[in-house]
């Protein structure tokens, strides 16, 4: 018999597809024949005419499976069907019936399915087709994905909990950060688990699933690098410079792992980003070549500096995406948190027990 375990989440950007795709790798080492699903396609792009998700891309190539796209994504949730369906041109049944079909298919013979959520465990209430609903009508057990910064934070994940019931077989909390690791170990867990919901895992934040390499964040925005320093150090957050050079520097000061967007023009704000520590690149918009002091100066500090096309505000836009999308997942980030769900949660509760795989170093 098939079990069947959906990962859903609180959240937008909780890294489900990771820990997902990651559980996969867990199921398959322990022998088990895994399979995936997204039902419902939300991180789109354009692809020859059609609009993909890119998650089951990435797992039908980790996990080596041949299910044809539509298999694993059998509804794209996109803006143009969520208007079709206001305006009544969907049918909730007729949907839940096309999902519980490709569910069968793909199935068919796996030890394990793993049913990705969409967006937010709410995502697809329009169509009758929340990811709680999706458990019901798939007969899957639950992990819910979740964040932890302070206390009212418990306020949606119990929400959440409830909207799941019984189906619910833990909550997993990941990139947590140092601070809030030991209330969240010490208070929260036995709190919730009071409540009668367990928690089958706290994954700590690691940063190079936090981040994005100044590399890659110039790969994704076409970015041109004007100084010869290296591009390896993380990125975690945007600040914009708008306003005065001393008045900069005392706000860059307060922050780390930070790109600054700026205008190319603005040389006061460029040289008090250079002073800031927690700086680790400049985004200059604008098309405006910054001054050779600047770009000497950078150089001298290792601060790589790029060229952005565009306003700052669509530059800032694209930025966040890029961190907050998670366009940046690939094999690497998958086999870290491979590792990460073996050393912080209960792998045997959420793929079953089997032959014990060991830890990859190599990820």
């Amino acid at each position: 018999m098939t079990q069947t375990l959906l990962v859903t989440s609180t959240g937008e950007s909780t890294g489900k597809t990771a820990i997902t795709l990651a559980l996969g790798l867990l199921g398959r080492e322990r022998g088990l024949d895994v399979g995936y699903m997204k039902p419902k396609g939300t991180r789109l792009q354009s692809n020859v005419g059609k609009t993909l998700d890119l998650d089951p891309m990435l797992a039908r190539e980790l996990l080596d499976l041949d299910a044809e796209m539509h298999q694993m994504e059998p509804i794209v949730y996109s803006p143009t069907f969520v208007r079709g369906a206001i305006r009544g041109q969907q049918d909730p049944d007729e949907l839940a019936d096309t999902v519980r079909e490709q569910y069968d298919a793909l199935a068919d013979g796996r030890d394990l399915m793993l049913v990705e959520g969409g967006g937010t465990h709410t995502t697809g209430g329009i169509v009758d087709l929340t990811d709680p609903q999706i458990a019901d009508l798939l007969d899957a057990e639950v992990l819910l994905v979740t964040e932890y910064t302070e206390p009212t934070d418990l306020d949606a994940l119990l929400a959440a909990a409830d909207d799941i019931g019984d189906r619910l077989g833990g909550v997993l909390f990941n990139r947590v950060a140092d601070a809030a690791y030991d209330e969240l170990e010490n208070d929260v867990v036995p709190f919730l688990e009071a409540r009668g919901v367990p928690v089958v895992g706290v994954i700590p934040r690691v940063q190079e699933l936090a981040g994005v390499t100044v590399a890659d964040l110039a790969a994704e925005l076409g970015a041109e690098i004007v100084t010869d320093v290296p591009t390896d150090a993380f990125v975690e957050r945007f600040l914009v410079g708008a306003m005065g050079g001393d008045e900069a520097l005392r706000y860059f000061r307060r922050t780390k792992n930070a790109a600054v967007i700026t205008g190319g023009d603005r040389a006061e704000i460029h040289t008090a980003a250079l002073e800031a520590p927690g700086v680790k690149c400049l985004l200059l918009t604008g098309a405006h070549q910054p001054p050779s002091a600047v770009v000497g100066k950078a150089e001298q500090k290792g601060v790589p500096v790029l060229l952005v096309s565009g306003d700052t505000l669509s530059v800032v836009e694209r930025c966040e995406e890029v961190v907050h999308s998670g366009r940046t997942r690939d094999e690497r980030t998958v086999g870290r948190m491979r590792d990460l769900l073996f050393e912080h949660a209960d792998a045997d509760s959420l793929v079953g027990s089997g032959p014990e795989p060991e830890r990859d170093d190599s990820a």
